[in-house]
């Protein structure tokens, strides 16, 4: 058999090592075979390939010296970096929030779990992820550090030696200069070479190549220039209505915090391709980054109708019923992901919750049970129980909940709502200064939760301190403006300082 249909065949049945052996084998042979170095050079492209569309995570570097913001104080519902308070739902203060106000979402995406750090300190501080043993860093990183796994793969050297290549030559072969683009942006993450080879590639086909365009703006975009990264998407859209070009330009208004302008363009791509589950899903995640979950939840159900097996829309709707106080619907949904097939620590605590709040007690345990045993991160183990013993007050087992507390320290020492469920037990004690110590812990692992601040105040109030629970309440009113056990509490200690 012709080795090269042979490398053919592996590389559309995904078996990129042994194409790229076989590649190898021929260009040994025959160093100008344009065939085999073009596979070949799509093979190893495809072994790190990262969906541009989806992978957005900011990191500390982009949160604290972002410099594309418009205006500093924004209007209420116009930014995600400082969401609204929440539109028709009404528990929707007490859904768990991140450091900007943002509610986290039952999906977990790029950058929904993350907090949005104010200050370097807070930066610092973060609570570590589960995929990293540091806080992260930059986006950059997880490219520089796939591009530099991917060259074990050449242990005699890069491929491709990208200094000595006449990009001129190349950009005016069609055939060969996509190939090479893609290996250079993905495989080799040189976005100053990609982005040459894209200029030079898009001024030999006359402007007129989409395509190119395209690969010109997610240049821009990883380089920081979201502004030129705009204007190539445009121009993109002008020669040809794609849903990736869409997709793309929505992408660039949500990191310049234009959330507005990126609904409207994925309405403008809802015109052209109608039912499209993508721009769909990408409109309610605009919604629910902003908090207004009526909307969110609307769009959620319009991909539905258009996937009923998508399971972001799914477990989102799931959420946002039980944090309004529906969790047999709630628990309906839940069971769909399980008869969908999925299966983890995740889901099954959820069904935890679901059932306990509806009053199906006989499946809590035994859902807590599976979740724990599925668990293999750290931090959702800690999650799993923490819930355990949310439980356990419920139902007033108050020794279970202090032990299933320390065991969600345990697994994840930075777990602030460990921290003051604990307060809350040494204070039913009586034990004021075990649980001022508590409260104090969980302020400082989570300065945007509103609960920690409130009970601190609540107990500097019982023992005389005025000062720190007028500063603490403060605190909880700003973290959570809406929580009316705050304000009164803060109203009363005005009313004693003004007495004062």
């Amino acid at each position: 058999m012709d080795p090269l249909y042979m490398a053919h065949s592996l590389f559309r049945r995904r078996k990129f090592d042994d194409c790229v052996n076989i590649c190898t084998e021929l260009l040994q042979k025959n160093p100008y075979d344009q065939a085999a170095w073009s596979l070949k050079t799509r093979a190893l492209t495809e072994q790190v390939y990262i969906d541009e569309v989806e992978v957005d995570e900011e990191g500390i570097a982009e949160m604290l010296m972002d410099d594309n913001s418009i205006a500093n104080v924004t209007r209420p519902g116009t930014s995600l970096k400082k969401p609204g308070t929440g539109q028709g739902a009404p528990s929707a203060g007490f859904r768990p929030v991140s450091q900007s106000g943002r509610p986290l979402s039952g999906f977990v995406r790029p950058g929904t779990q993350s907090g949005r750090p104010g200050t370097m300190e807070q930066a610092i501080r973060t609570p570590r992820t589960a995929h990293t043993a540091r806080p992260v860093t930059s986006a950059s990183g997880r490219f520089v550090r796939l591009g530099t796994a991917s060259m074990l793969s050449t242990p005699d050297g890069p491929f491709i030696n990208l200094a000595r290549l006449n990009f001129s030559k190349y950009a005016a072969r069609p055939n060969l200069a996509k190939a090479l683009f893609e290996y250079i942006f993905h495989h080799e993450n040189d976005v100053r070479n990609a982005l040459e080879l894209a200029a030079l590639a898009t001024e030999a086909s006359q402007f007129k190549d989409y395509w190119w365009k395209v690969q010109l703006g997610k240049c821009y975009y990883r380089l920081g220039l979201y502004r030129d990264a705009e204007k190539q998407f445009k121009s993109a859209l002008k020669h040809q209505d794609t849903v990736d070009s869409y997709l793309y330009l929505c992408k660039v208004y949500v990191r310049l915090d234009q959330p507005l302008t990126a609904i409207d363009v994925y309405k403008q791509g809802l015109e052209k391709f109608p039912g499209e589950t993508t721009l769909l899903t990408g409109i309610a995640r605009i919604y629910e980054g902003m908090n207004d979950m009526t909307n969110a939840v609307k769009f959620y159900k319009d991909v539905l109708h258009q996937d009923n097996t998508h399971i972001e829309a799914i477990a989102c709707i799931a959420n946002f019923h039980f944090y309004t106080d529906q969790p047999e619907i709630a628990l309906r949904y839940y069971r769909r992901l399980l008869q969908m097939g999925v299966y983890n620590a995740e889901l099954f605590n959820n069904l935890g919750l679901c059932c306990f709040y509806a009053q199906q007690y006989d499946m809590t345990l035994s859902s807590f049970e599976r979740a724990i045993s599925l668990s293999t991160d750290d931090m959702t183990t800690a999650d799993i129980w923490y819930n355990v013993g949310q439980v356990a007050m419920g139902i007033g087992d108050s020794t279970l909940a202090h032990q299933c507390c320390r065991l969600a320290l345990a697994s994840n020492n930075d777990h602030a709502e460990a921290y003051n469920n604990l307060g809350v037990l040494e204070l039913r004690k009586g034990r004021l200064d075990q649980a001022r110590a508590f409260f104090q812990a969980a302020q400082g692992i989570a300065p945007h939760m509103f609960e920690s601040h409130y009970n601190f105040a609540s107990l500097s109030d019982q023992v005389g301190d005025l000062q720190s629970s007028y500063r603490a309440a403060k605190e909880a009113v700003e973290a959570y403006p809406e929580h009316c056990d705050s304000n009164d509490l803060l109203a009363q200690l005005r009313k004693h300082f003004a007495i004062l």
